[in-house]
């Protein structure tokens, strides 16, 4: 039996979201907001969800890969790429972070709206993986930052959505050991002394 889905639009586009698929949020559309991409750019789009931030980037990029752990996120946004005409730029996989993806692939732009909120618990749901992070809001991040750098290319960008939740100086240290140097370059309040925060990531000068 097919879940009942939600319809959601943003800008001139359309996704139909089903129930075991992240419905975006304030954080997608302020990631969507701020989300430069260049002509040509070849960009991952890691846990995509319905697909909306990747069909955004494949207005101008030459090609967008789409990730997702979630096997009914995959084929959803999949399914948003055919509706919204954007799948001869698309390609879809099911996969965890980078696990799927060849080791020898680099991309312009690796962008990933994490899993962030602390939570010991995310029941077990395929739906509860978008959103929890574990017990500190960092078990996908650092694991997210830990893997990226080596599918990025030298010229390249990371963008990385994150909450305050979850450690945003930490974040930026965690960048730094790696090479990259990174900045908060949108931001917006939420209730509950919650902030969620766009971090932008490059290769730092000094390891250049």
């Amino acid at each position: 039996m097919q879940s009942p889905s939600k319809k959601v639009f943003f800008a001139d586009l359309v996704f139909q979201v089903p129930a075991n698929v992240y419905e975006p949020a304030e954080d997608t559309f302020l990631f969507a907001e701020n989300l430069e991409v260049r002509e040509g750019d070849v960009v991952v789009d890691v846990g995509t969800g319905c697909g909306i931030l990747g069909m955004i980037a494949a207005k101008k990029a030459a090609e967008v890969l789409a990730i997702d752990v979630n096997p009914y996120a995959a084929n959803c946004a999949k399914e948003n790429a055919k509706l919204n005409r954007v799948t001869d730029k698309m390609s879809f996989i099911q996969g965890d972070l980078f696990k799927s993806i060849r080791r020898d692939r680099k991309f312009d732009l690796i962008m990933f709206n994490a899993p962030y909120l602390p939570s010991e618990n995310e029941n077990g749901s395929w739906l509860g993986l978008a959103w929890s992070g574990g017990v500190n809001g960092r078990q996908v991040i650092d694991r997210f930052i830990r893997e990226a750098p080596a599918y990025h290319r030298p010229n390249g960008r990371i963008l990385l959505m994150q909450s305050s939740l979850s450690g945003v100086d930490e974040t930026l240290q965690r960048f730094a050991k790696r090479g990259l140097e990174g900045r908060v370059v949108a931001s917006r309040n939420l209730p509950f002394f919650e902030t969620i925060v766009l971090i932008h990531a490059v290769r730092s000068k000094r390891s250049t």
